[in-house]
């Protein structure tokens, strides 16, 4: 088997037994996307959040979680390959597995950065043409999104604390791809107080279902709180996971436009 060498999104060069037989990914939507690359049988190891495919967690070893891995049952899976990510993955555990196995990690923040990592995966699992058919599907059935009115937004991720999404994050750029103007310019995830919360006057908040899983409770008390703002409880896997997840996106907008003011 020949060696590869990939750049991965960080910039790092990585030595790839091409093409890789046992491959652990990291991180639950590059799992996804990974499946819709036709790679069941060469993906050998999942986190315990990899919840797509569904059978994927009965069929696959589960090393752990993205912010904390089992390094012992990666080891006893041999990979040769793994994959990543910067915002998801932790340093110090991507480091510790680099030293021992190529490790390739991605880093996205924009739509095109998400394009970009379908291909790259493609290309480093010698799916090159399923991961070009995928692109193209997202691409047409975004030509088919309606665009909505550009509301101010407050994107909620967290509670206690408060935690929203920012600039110079993915979810910002699919917001802003949908229309939606991002209430808050801080980049990546920044804390709010309660007095910074309810001092902002978004025309509309997204309590996403995770990571942390809003309810209809949290929609009532936004409501009461925030009575001119319209409150809705947005499927946080479908404005955060980059990879094949995309081609919900489109179908989602267009359905949510019926509940916007």
């Amino acid at each position: 088997m020949e060696t590869r060498i990939f750049i991965d999104q960080m910039q790092n060069s990585v030595a790839v037994p091409f093409p890789p037989q046992r491959i652990i990914s990291l991180v639950p939507s590059q799992t996804e996307l990974l499946a819709d690359l036709g790679l069941d049988e060469r993906v050998v190891g999942i986190t315990r959040f990899c919840i797509h495919p569904a059978g994927w967690r009965k069929s696959k070893v589960v090393i752990g979680g993205t912010k904390k891995f089992d390094f012992d049952r990666i080891r006893s899976l041999n990979p040769d390959l793994i994959i990543g990510n910067k915002e998801e993955n932790y340093l110090e555990g991507i480091e510790l597995l680099r030293s021992e196995f190529p490790v390739w990690v991605s880093n996205v923040t924009t739509f095109a950065d998400a394009v970009h990592l379908i291909q790259q995966l493609g290309m480093i699992t010698g799916c090159t043409q399923r991961a070009e058919d995928l692109i193209n599907q997202i691409k047409n059935s975004f030509k088919l999104m309606q665009k909505v009115k550009p509301f101010t937004v407050l994107y909620l991720i967290w509670k206690n604390p408060w935690m929203a999404a920012g600039s110079e994050t993915f979810i910002n750029a699919m917001l802003e791809t949908a229309g939606f103007r991002n209430i808050l310019k801080k980049p990546r995830y920044p804390e709010l107080t309660d007095e910074d919360l309810w001092g902002l006057n978004p025309q509309i908040v997204f309590l996403s279902s995770e990571p942390y899983p809003f309810s209809e409770k949290h929609k009532i008390e936004f409501e009461q709180r925030m009575p001119g703002t319209k409150v809705i409880l947005a499927d946080g896997e479908v404005f955060s996971w980059y990879g094949s997840r995309l081609l919900q996106f489109p179908d989602y907008i267009n359905r949510l436009i019926l509940q916007l003011p």
